[in-house]
């Protein structure tokens, strides 16, 4: 692996059995997680918690549609913003330079009928197929890591062997969309004391999880 630099000291793994496994990414992807993450922490969260708050404050809980729909969408940014820690504390930022290929790199390269595609090979947080940006564990990044231009490898499918042709290879900064806040996102930290009901999350536009 070309040049990488950890953006966390080493943690071992929940049970602390063994070190977390790495999760290779991009400058830019890197900084796109961190974006979020800041975004749910310090304003998503709190701007719900509010609206949990009050709700909780109107009696009966169990018939409390604002109540029970902010409760469960705490529950969903909690547990997104403990798996953005996780992707963030094991992310290993590679910043390569070399006319192999390896992680970061844009490749072009030829199939068996002779057309060329382009793509670059990513972290799987930054997978993007519209735009050709492919994970470095996927098949395809596997049969092209390590060849250079000139270089014949195979691609092996579970119904054939495709052989290909890597014909360039470079490495340039790989735009990544930023961070956006959601549409209609709930994002206001501070609480005001008073009788105003406060505005209820938008269901809809709520950020996805996984």
């Amino acid at each position: 692996m070309a040049n990488a630099k950890k953006a966390a000291a080493p943690r071992t793994g929940a049970r602390g059995i063994g070190p977390t496994l790495k999760n290779y990414i991009t400058p830019a992807g890197l900084q796109r997680l961190k974006d979020e993450h800041l975004f749910l922490l310090s304003r998503e969260r709190p701007a719900v918690v509010e609206v949990v708050a009050w709700a909780a404050s109107n009696g009966d809980r169990s018939e409390n549609a604002d109540y029970l729909y902010g409760k469960r969408r705490l529950g969903q940014i909690d547990s997104r913003i403990r798996f953005l820690t996780k992707r963030i504390d094991a992310a290993v930022v590679v910043d390569p330079a070399a006319t192999r290929v390896f992680f970061g790199a844009t490749v072009t390269y030829k199939d068996a009928a002779d057309l060329e595609h382009v793509v670059s090979i990513v972290g799987i947080d930054e997978l993007d197929l519209d735009r050709g940006y492919i994970s470095w564990r996927s098949p395809l990044a596997n049969a092209l890591m390590k060849s250079s231009p000139g270089d014949r490898v195979n691609l092996r499918a579970p119904a054939k062997t495709e052989h290909l042709e890597t014909i360039e290879v470079e490495y340039a900064p790989i735009p990544m969309d930023p961070f956006r806040e959601p549409l209609g996102a709930q994002s206001t930290p501070e609480v005001k004391r008073s009788s105003t009901r406060p505005p209820v999350c938008a269901r809809p536009q709520s950020v996805s999880l996984e």
